[in-house]
């Protein structure tokens, strides 16, 4: 359930922090919160498809990672970080 380069574009566009900017935490959040979107329609069909689901968690796993890590950086960043995604904390 990978995204295309073009939807991958316009994340990194819309949540890069400057120019050229790819792995700050908040354009790897954004990605992940768009993987798993997309694997979540996809598990709601297909309920029995234990791998895909195995690496769901291990996506939504990461992305608390990077959401600490970030909290941890810059309090600022982080709440409007969640506020963009609407994730809670």
């Amino acid at each position: 359930m990978s995204l295309s380069s073009t939807q991958k574009q316009e994340i990194i566009k819309k949540f890069q922090t400057g120019a050229g900017d790819t792995g700050s935490p908040e354009v790897q959040i954004a990605l992940l919160s768009s993987r798993i979107e997309r694997l979540t329609g996809h598990l709601k069909q297909h309920i029995h498809d234990i791998h895909s689901r195995r690496g769901l968690l291990s996506m939504i796993a990461k992305r608390r990672r990077l959401i600490n890590f970030l909290k941890g950086i810059d309090k600022t960043r982080h709440t409007g970080m969640l506020k963009n995604l609407n994730l809670k904390d």
